[in-house]
């Protein structure tokens, strides 16, 4: 099937490339519309029903008529001079806020931009008076606005609504400042739109730079970029259009992640067919088409890119059984993605091979000379020499790292809050004259068990018990439901409503309030940011015990299957569980007990365990993989070991640094930088640490017993594995793996 693919990619890769370029520039240019129309972006949906905080929003939705896509704005609004305000000011604002409420908010769009690619936010909120400050001095405005507040065009939105409140109040000697979920998102992405577009530019360099340096060339350096660019946008696309079939809804940040797993992995891949693709040249017989060797190059390589990309998609696919729905829609988006990029893989990236030739490697002359050793030959010299040293110093780092986990705590919030933004400022200035939540209250949702009516009276006794609650600052008054089906009952407590205090402060004496003085013949649940997390803790403490062990159990069936051995999959599996151990201390170390975090983002276990361990293990599978192959020829078993060393240590370096550098780029996005941290990390480790030290030294110290129960024997007479063509053996012998020194 493999070898069927790439042999009619690199037979007809005009037609192939001339393909994927329509497909992957079309889907690119609808992306972002149809991405607009799959996600979701309250964390509350993603909740099972069974949960608490998720039966609250349901009665929000269906009787306070609360929009599931609505994000709220605080407006804080006071004179100028600081004096408190008057009666007169008080109608003043209550009037501007009626005339913002009538007036429609169209987004701005850039000149040539096309209206019907990108979605229209435009829109008029709802805006209504909230509190008036205890010492008058200021008045709140809540402003209902639709849409997740990460997506630019809604911020656009914000910011010319924030344009207009600022006018419309300046008229009367008033300021305004504006707080919440929406307003710091946008003033977070304002503060770091320079670093992730430096962040960006700097990837785009260093992936070209390597492929420079290691290639001399130009196509080499730039055709990784162009060919990931055409398929990975093919592949949102694909996403956003199998979950707009399916009816299955996507987070904020699934976009901006799947982008920069593909960017990596894609790079990956190209990188592994364009280092062998130049060794295969090398030793090509006299006079052998170009594209044959292509051919030959991409069916070898394609079956270790294809065992690589099934275990990420095998790992994503666990989360299927996930109960948290972002972690359970994150699985098949990037298993889609990642199968696109393999289809890519596996068609355009040989056609390019093909359609270019040696004119990939121009204008390099490595092609026409024998590489001297270089620091990768020396380099697997010493693994064979000194494995033991090796395996040791590996275990070393990779415990003192693992120390780190100690008192690890999962933090629930939304990562470290913004406090240097205006929007900071004004949540800054109201919790000093009212409680920290009174802009994201805790509500208590009330409905009749058999579904009739309800009255205020019914709970003037539990709101008085909820009152008396310790870090419940303040309690609203009891309202009903237009259709009178159901009662809320807000509580602003005096704690940060994203903080582990709130959570704690829901989960444990709040509910344990509403569970002793609810009304008899009525049901009572507890909603809000604090109580979602709350729920959102526990869904996620039963995803890890069951994804974990599933995954790893997918993983190691994948690695049995493509090495046919009992005793290798095993040493993978334990090298890539103790990288993963060992970034998830350093993660703990840096943030929680250097920074004083918190604790690491909730997210941050599963996301690392299944991108460090299905994206490190592909390292693993071209070594071990090329290892294997270096077996059948005739000599020892740690010559072997040398020779695969020597010829994958540029490939898995340089592939490891550019996918590493692509996920250093997250930290440039507010509440990421956890995540870009241990990612890269994990990444370096997987590559450098793992792939290139201690696989090799385990292979080195057991030698061809490494694939017990099966027996890797030297085949006679050749010098490659059987499915690779009969090239001589001495002339293999002559010649190294490229990239082995500078001047290649």
């Amino acid at each position: 099937m493999i070898r069927a693919l790439t042999g009619f990619a690199t037979r007809h890769a005009w037609k192939v490339i001339a393909l994927w370029a329509v497909v992957g520039l079309g889907l690119t240019a609808l992306a972002p519309m149809m991405f607009a129309r799959v996600t979701q972006s309250q964390s509350g949906d993603f909740l099972p029903h069974s949960y608490d905080s998720a039966a609250a929003l349901r009665i929000a939705e269906d009787h306070f008529g609360l929009d599931p896509n609505a994000t709220v704005v605080t407006v804080l609004v006071a004179r100028t001079d600081g004096r408190a305000l008057s009666e007169a000011d008080q109608q003043r604002v209550e009037a501007g806020a009626a005339r913002l409420g009538e007036n429609r908010v169209a987004m701005p769009r850039l000149p040539d931009e096309p209206a019907f690619l990108v979605p229209d936010h435009s829109q008029t909120p709802r805006v209504a008076p909230a509190m008036l400050a205890p010492d008058r001095s200021f008045e709140l405005l809540a402003v209902e606005m639709t849409g997740d507040a990460g997506d630019q065009g809604v911020q656009k939105v914000y910011k010319a609504f924030r344009d207009s409140a600022r006018a419309e109040f300046a008229q009367a000697g008033m300021r305004t400042g504006f707080t919440g979920g929406l307003a710091d998102a946008t003033d977070t992405a304002d503060a770091n739109r320079t670093a992730a577009t430096v962040g960006s530019a700097l990837l785009m360099g260093l992936i070209v730079l390597l492929n420079v340096l290691v290639f001399r060339s130009v196509l080499a350096a730039v055709l990784p970029l162009l060919a990931v660019a055409i398929v990975g946008g093919a592949a949102g696309g694909a996403v956003a259009g199998a979950a707009a079939l399916t009816g299955l809804k996507l987070a904020p940040s699934t976009q901006s992640l799947i982008s920069v797993v593909l960017l990596g992995i894609g790079i990956d891949y190209l990188l592994f067919l364009l280092f062998r693709f130049r060794e295969q040249l090398r030793v090509a017989r006299p006079g052998q088409p170009v594209r044959e060797v292509a051919a030959e190059v991409s069916a070898r390589v394609g079956t270790a890119i294809t065992s690589a990309a099934l275990t990420i998609v095998a790992a994503f696919a666990t989360l299927g059984v996930a109960s948290f729905g972002q972690f359970r829609s994150l699985g098949p988006a990037v298993a889609v993605a990642v199968l696109v990029m393999l289809l890519g893989s596996l068609t355009l990236m040989p056609a390019l091979l093909a359609a270019c030739g040696r004119g990939m490697f121009w204008p390099s002359r490595a092609l026409r000379r024998t590489p001297r050793e270089g620091v990768a030959g020396r380099y697997g010299e010493l693994v064979a020499r000194r494995p033991m040293l090796l395996l040791v110093a590996s275990v070393a780092l990779l415990g003192a790292l693992t120390a780190g986990v100690a008192g690890i705590r999962m933090d629930y919030g939304q990562g470290a809050p913004s406090t240097d933004t205006p929007a900071a400022a004004t949540a800054a200035e109201i919790s000093r004259a009212l409680p920290a939540g009174v802009s994201d209250p805790t509500s208590v949702y009330l409905v009749a068990n058999g579904g009739g009516a309800v009255k205020v009276d019914q709970f003037s006794e539990l709101a008085v018990q909820l009152g008396r609650v310790d870090g419940i600052g303040q309690v609203g008054r009891t309202v009903v439901s237009p259709d009178g089906l159901a009662a809320r009952i807000d509580l602003y407590p005096t704690v940060d409503p994203q903080s582990k205090q709130a959570r704690d402060l829901v989960a444990g004496p709040v509910r344990s309030a509403v569970a002793a003085h609810t009304p008899t013949g009525t049901t009572a649940h507890v909603g809000g940011t604090a109580a979602i997390f709350a729920d959102v803790s526990t869904a996620v403490d039963h995803d890890l015990r069951l994804v974990f062990p599933v995954a790893a159990g997918l993983i190691a069936l994948i690695l049995l299957l493509l090495l046919r051995s009992l005793l290798a999959p095993v040493v993978l599996m334990l090298a890539v569980g103790a990288g993963f151990v060992a970034t998830l201390g350093a993660a703990t170390l840096v943030f929680q007990h250097v920074r004083n975090e918190p604790g690491v983002n909730f997210t941050l276990p599963l996301v690392l365990f299944l991108f460090v361990v299905a994206l490190g293990t592909d390292y693993n599978i071209l070594i071990t993989d090329r290892i294997r192959e270096e077996m059948h020829r005739p000599g020892p078993a740690r010559a072997a070991v040398a020779r695969a060393v020597r010829h994958t240590t540029p490939t898995i370096a340089t592939a490891g640094l550019v996918l590493a550098g692509s996920f250093a780029t997250l930290a440039a996005t507010p509440g990421t930088e956890q995540i870009a941290f241990a990612l890269t990390l994990g990444i370096l480790l997987s590559a450098c640490v793992l792939s290139l030290a201690l696989v090799p030294a385990v292979a080195a110290v057991l030698g061809r017993a490494l694939w017990w129960p099966l027996r890797t024997t030297p085949r006679r007479g050749t010098g490659t594995a059987p499915e690779e063509p009969p090239y001589a053996p001495e002339r293999i012998d002559a010649f190294q793996e490229f990239g082995s020194h500078p001047r290649n």
